[in-house]
């Protein structure tokens, strides 16, 4: 991809987030040290995201960065790479690196009432965390019990008519939402990936269990 060119393509029906980076001599990185989100952000995103500039959601706006994260870090992250309305691809600005993108939108979602975990190694990122991690830790809230019509961990008769149309289909309704479960059953910080391990964990409990 060819970052130089300050490409204002527009993305239809993307959730909007901008990421205004701005080419300065000061944000170079001759050491070749990849900075925080937070410093990415005060370096260069606050230009905009501070005051809410060119549509960009404002830093600590709940109600701006709600739906937004409600997409997770993959989808805000390829937006800010690929570009979205008024944001060129990669913010117009090649010396900010697309692992210095992801920390910049993790530190505005937490500052924003997000808990994502920021990457902290480039060629290590944040480790997937495991599928049995991922339900005891939240999915158990509505899982456990049958919260609204949830398939409850354990239950055969529940889990495998879910099954009937392929596993991509109950992946794409835990990453969409589907019934009175939101969109990602409203943990924006998991990846994909993550959901997925979740609905392996929880579909092979329900259909290995013998009631």
């Amino acid at each position: 991809m060819n970052f130089g060119r300050q490409s204002q393509r527009s993305i239809g029906g993307a959730a909007l987030v901008v990421i205004c980076l701005i080419l300065t001599p000061s944000i170079g990185n001759a050491a070749g040290l990849d900075r925080n989100g937070k410093e990415v952000v005060e370096t260069v995103c606050a230009s905009c995201h501070e005051k809410g500039s060119n549509g960009a959601p404002k830093i600590g706006d709940k109600q701006a960065w709600a739906a937004r994260t409600a997409r997770g870090i993959d989808s805000l992250t390829q937006n800010a790479l690929n570009g979205i309305r008024k944001m060129p691809a990669h913010g117009g600005n090649p010396k900010v690196s697309d692992y210095e993108i992801e920390r910049a939108i993790t530190y505005m979602v937490n500052q924003s009432g997000g808990n994502w975990v920021e990457p902290t190694n480039k060629k290590s990122k944040v480790p997937v965390r495991s599928g049995k991690a991922i339900v005891e830790a939240h999915c158990v809230k509505c899982h456990k019990t049958g919260v609204d019509g949830a398939p409850k961990i354990g239950d055969r008769a529940a889990w495998i008519p879910r099954g009937a149309n392929g596993f991509d289909a109950l992946v794409r309704s835990a990453i969409n939402g589907h019934g009175g479960m939101p969109p990602r059953g409203g943990a924006a910080g998991y990846t994909d990936t993550e959901l997925r391990e979740a609905v392996v964990y929880m579909f092979n409990e329900g259909a290995a269990a013998k009631k």
